[in-house]
């Protein structure tokens, strides 16, 4: 059996990369009851705006709505993937990247996860815990990812994934990982 993999026609219809594809394939009857999910409010993505020195006019033309303070600037969105960048100053040196994510257990009732790591090219991944229990629905578990990037000097752009997969269950939450170059435009 040959297999068609997913071209990428912005970049010449080369073969696809997270970057062009997001976290996997959407499954349409699975995605009422994800089993995990990370949570971002209106003001956590203001926030990230406000990082981004985002004017009060720009955020009110995204939001539409003066109710957002920008008291709290921040970069570190919950969000489902990972991005490790690099510059040439870094280039080919060890870089250590810690990052904090809180999932909440929407699925029914008590349930545990265990952690699954495919680290990208020339990365070492650690996630802490490794498995997390959760007694309820709707408890929240927080984790950290730490990628220890000591690839070579090449900047070229490598993936990964961590999964969380439910014990003796039918969830698995993907998030990608991407360790790249920092590109200044």
């Amino acid at each position: 059996m040959q297999m068609n993999l997913i071209k990428d026609n912005c970049q010449n219809f080369e073969i696809a990369t997270p970057l062009a594809m997001g976290a996997g394939q959407v499954d349409p009857n699975c995605a009422p009851d994800p089993g995990l999910i990370y949570d971002a409010t209106p003001q956590d993505y203001v926030n990230l705006l406000c990082s981004m020195n985002f004017t009060q006019n720009q955020i009110l033309t995204i939001t539409r709505s003066n109710s957002y303070p920008c008291s709290n600037p921040s970069a570190d969105l919950n969000y489902p993937s990972f991005i490790a960048l690099f510059s040439n100053k870094t280039m080919g040196n060890d870089i250590l990247i810690q990052k904090f994510q809180t999932v909440t257990n929407v699925g029914d009732g008590a349930t545990t996860y265990k952690v699954e790591v495919a680290a990208p090219k020339g990365t070492v991944v650690m996630v802490s815990p490794d498995k997390m229990v959760f007694g309820q629905k709707y408890e929240k578990q927080r984790y950290s990812v730490t990628t220890h990037y000591s690839g070579g000097k090449n900047g070229t752009v490598t993936f990964g994934s961590i999964v969380w997969a439910e014990v003796n269950g039918k969830h698995t939450v993907r998030s990608p990982i991407v360790v790249s170059p920092l590109v200044v435009v």
